[in-house]
């Protein structure tokens, strides 16, 4: 069978899939303040306004209200991913204690939040674990992208300059020169890369990140050649690395690991984004495309995104990032929804552009199927 895809449909299932509830699940829990959900509700934020869908938009706001309570128990980094959408809400609302709140929060980032000595934002979690004076990849989407929004909805020069540092710092501390690929994580304290694992999704966090940050900062913040130039580096390596059937492996280096969706997702979806602000020159929709056709066949037909690994916290060694379980969650579920989101609004004839060939990823589900009932992973 090779039939058209019908893409808004897709979408349709991957937000229903992900709002559903009453999964007993870490990775699909929506109902909880945290990074997980967080993603997944920017993701449903974006989609709304972009394509107009009302009932996602209601959706958000309605969590919002349901879940705000949870929020002051804790302020650290992965917390912070849901304040991402507060900026927009006030936007579309007008709503003062939607902006109210993201002062407060803007406020703690700036003046109380731990930093290393080199000034980057440690990266926090709710877990009882602590990671002293460590920068990881994942704070600049968990946190840096809310200051960026909030900057472009009130003007404020400060956070613009805030948002923008910590991009930079974040570049540099994790870059890899030779590559330009990203590490995931940082040790201040000792001096190195940890693991030295050049993670797939490490990498998608900031590619999806950096050109919303220089579109909420720009005429906020002057963009400084070195992040530009940076990002193209970051771009070219992975590039470099691409699979052929679009997919990029868990580890960006190993293509003897598997291949990862989220991550992959992330990456594309960030290369469309930067072509749009004029970060990336046009061969890139090409790179992304391909990326489309490949994590299409890793959505089942209830809407489930497939191999997508689990949370994983910077680990001990590059050879355990092949051994983190794959199971459906938020993030995987809205980074794909984002992906697919861009490209329809960058090229409307990508209605036409997919085919159902009947096939299924068997392998993705069987894995998937193992790692059911596993002590699952919960950092990033």
């Amino acid at each position: 069978m090779n039939t058209q895809v019908n893409l808004s449909e897709i979408c349709g299932k991957l937000c229903s899939y992900m709002t559903a509830g009453g999964r007993d699940h870490w990775g699909m829990d929506i109902e909880h303040w945290d990074w997980v959900p967080g993603v997944g509700l920017i993701s449903l934020l974006d989609y709304g306004i972009t394509d107009g869908q009302q009932a996602a938009l209601d959706y958000v706001t309605e969590w919002v209200e349901r879940n705000r309570g949870q929020a002051d128990g804790a302020k650290v980094i992965n917390s912070l991913a849901p304040y991402a959408l507060f900026p927009e809400l006030y936007r579309l609302s007008g709503r003062e204690d939607y902006l109210r709140k993201s002062q407060e929060i803007a406020h703690w980032m700036l003046e109380e939040a731990p930093r290393t000595r080199e000034g980057a934002l440690e990266h926090t979690v709710t877990e009882a674990v602590d990671f002293p004076e460590q920068v990881w990849a994942d704070t600049v989407y968990m946190a840096v992208l809310f200051l960026a929004r909030l900057a472009h909805a009130t003007g404020e020069r400060r956070l613009a300059q805030e948002a923008l540092q910590q991009t930079i710092l974040h570049l540099r501390l994790l870059q890899n020169t030779d590559t330009g690929l990203l590490f995931h994580g940082w040790d201040c304290i000792r001096g190195g890369h940890m693991s030295g694992a050049q993670w797939a999704r490490a990498n998608a966090w900031l590619t999806l990140a950096i050109p919303d940050i220089v579109k909420g900062i720009q005429g906020l913040a002057d963009i400084p050649e070195e992040l530009v130039s940076r990002y193209r580096d970051l771009a070219s390596g992975l590039r470099a690395v691409q699979a052929g059937d679009g997919l990029w492996h868990t580890v960006l280096d190993r293509s003897d690991f598997y291949k990862e969706s989220s991550g992959s997702a992330g990456i594309a979806c960030g290369f469309f984004k930067a072509v749009k602000q004029g970060l990336l020159d046009d061969s890139y929709l090409d790179t992304a495309r391909l990326t489309v056709l490949g994590i299409h066949p890793l959505i089942t037909a209830a809407g489930e995104v497939t191999m997508v690994s689990g949370g994983t916290p910077v680990l001990g060694s590059v050879s355990a990032y092949n051994e983190v379980p794959l199971y459906p969650t938020l993030y995987g579920q809205g980074l794909v929804l984002q992906l697919l989101t861009e490209w329809r609004s960058l090229e409307p004839e990508a209605e036409g552009m997919l085919r159902n060939t009947g096939t299924a990823n068997a392998q993705s589900n069987e894995i998937a199927a193992a790692a059911d009932g596993f002590d699952k992973g919960r950092l990033q």
